[in-house]
């Protein structure tokens, strides 16, 4: 089924010392040479890249349609140790859609959103035929005038007193501030190009007669009572094809079992409802009638349904007189009382699930990034001329270690403090107990349910029975006058 992925990075040489050609070399799959520092990064061996293009403004340059000539152009007018170079956005792809489709679907979110507005795009498109076809699409940070130069990513703007004069700092320089050339970067770019994938993706599935369809939003945001799986990844969907269970499967498929769960018992106690409120109360029976016509399956006089239907009276029972059950206005009070309750803990569970999905995470990216932390360091140690040979050979290793990493930055906005893995375990610990007394609330409301669905059932069958029998006495009657 079509998924929601849509993941904002920034390619930054203040991080991990990245490099705007290298990173394109790697999305496709060629042998590009920085001039900034030298370093050639070889990935013509790479597969599973199926389209690779650059989509220029029109008054960009026209030799940047070559991918060495425009990264190198970035890296070359990027002066700063820390310099943003390039923003890069992850796209996956809908499997509902052909290979063509979704170069089509792919080009016209970038042209649309991007290229448009006058960034340099590259996009490469890869897909192993593993069912996870997905779009790198790198793009310029920095504006390009219409004589085809580079422009400036910001200004100064000089602040004025109230007489319209500089005002002077005791340093002799003028207070003032940065003005971005571009909104690119403002906070609301990244939901704006979140939604606009979307949009565009259940455009295109709507044209192909698709039914699927892609939302943006969390669960929680559109409303729906549902928990949220987390994105595999493509090494953990790899590894998860090939029957390796991972942490992040495991995460997903425990989701998936909580909202079926939690889904199904809504609809027993929405149809128990329903049936309830169907029923005049003035018409139903009482309820010893009632629980004492309790049958579970079909009611054969054999020793095994004999028994079976003896336990679901005596449960009935239990539940009539524990919650002080004797008429069809107390049933009706119950069935309400059990919806809230359903409600209280669907909506306690939700974020307990949510929580210890995230701390799984954090804790599984931990032990990436204790466990390939060695690797990554003699990597970065080598000679730059001898790094492509050693990545070549430990680019799992070193891909997780520098996933967990960058990870953890954002995880700590930025923070030097170190990671709270510790904190993080005791409060899985606290949660993992929390949940599990939602599960026995969830285990006891469900006995409920069933209860009051015999209950239903013998209603039904008693009320059906009486009716039937008005119906011949009426015939009876009839025929008498005759």
């Amino acid at each position: 089924m079509a998924i929601y992925h849509c993941c904002i990075k920034i390619v930054s040489r203040g991080s991990g010392g990245k490099s705007a050609v290298a990173s394109a070399a790697y999305r496709a799959g060629e042998k590009l040479t920085n001039e900034y520092d030298g370093q050639t990064h070889d990935y013509t061996q790479k597969d599973g890249i199926v389209h690779t293009e650059i989509l220029l403004p029109d008054h960009a340059p026209r030799e940047y349609l070559d991918r060495s000539t425009l990264w190198n152009a970035v890296e070359k007018v990027e002066k700063a140790h820390n310099s943003q170079l390039a923003r890069e956005i992850e796209l996956a792809l809908p499997i509902e859609l052909t290979g063509q489709q979704n170069l089509n679907l792919a080009r016209e979110y970038v042209k649309t959103n991007f290229v448009d507005k006058g960034m340099c795009a590259d996009v490469c498109i890869h897909d192993r035929g593993g069912g996870n076809p997905h779009a790198h699409i790198m793009l310029t940070m920095r504006p390009i005038e219409q004589d085809g130069t580079w422009g400036a990513k910001s200004k100064k703007e000089y602040i004025l007193d109230d007489n319209g004069e500089r005002i002077k700092l005791k340093s002799s320089e003028y207070k003032s501030r940065k003005v971005n050339a571009v909104d690119w970067n403002e906070q609301t770019k990244a939901e704006e190009w979140r939604a606009a994938w979307a949009d565009i993706t259940n455009r295109y599935l709507e044209k192909a007669n698709q039914t699927e369809r892609i939302d943006h939003r969390s669960y929680e945001r559109q409303g729906v009572d549902k928990i949220p799986t987390i994105h595999m990844g493509v090494a953990a969907s790899q590894m998860e094809k090939k029957g390796i269970k991972t942490d992040r499967g495991n995460i997903n498929r425990q989701t998936e079992v909580t909202n079926n769960q939690l889904k199904e018992l809504r609809a027993r106690i929405r149809k128990s409802k329903d049936n309830l409120y169907s029923i005049p109360i003035q018409d139903a029976p009482t309820m010893m009638t009632v629980a004492s016509n309790v049958f579970v399956g079909k009611d054969a006089q054999n020793t095994y349904n004999t028994l079976r239907n003896l336990k679901a009276k005596a449960s009935v029972l239990v539940f009539l007189q524990d919650n002080n059950i004797t008429d069809m206005a107390h049933l009706v009070q119950k069935v309400e009382s059990i919806n809230s309750e359903y409600k209280d803990i669907a909506d306690k569970i939700k974020p307990v699930e949510r929580r210890l999905d995230t701390l799984a995470t954090h804790i599984s990216q931990h032990e990436n990034y204790k466990q390939h932390r060695a690797v990554y360091n003699e990597y970065a140690k080598l000679d730059p001329k001898k790094r492509d040979a050693y990545y070549a050979k430990q680019k799992k290793e070193i891909d997780a270690y520098k996933d967990a990493r960058d990870y953890f930055k954002a995880v700590m906005n930025g923070s030097k403090d170190p990671v709270p893995i510790n904190q993080w375990k005791s409060e899985e610990k606290k949660l993992i107990k929390s949940k599990f007394a939602l599960c026995e609330r969830y285990y006891g409301l469900k006995d409920n349910v069933r209860s009051m669905e015999l209950l239903c059932k013998s209603i039904n069958t008693i009320m059906s029975e009486a009716k039937q029998q008005e119906r011949q006495l009426t015939r009876t009657n009839n025929v008498g006058l005759e």
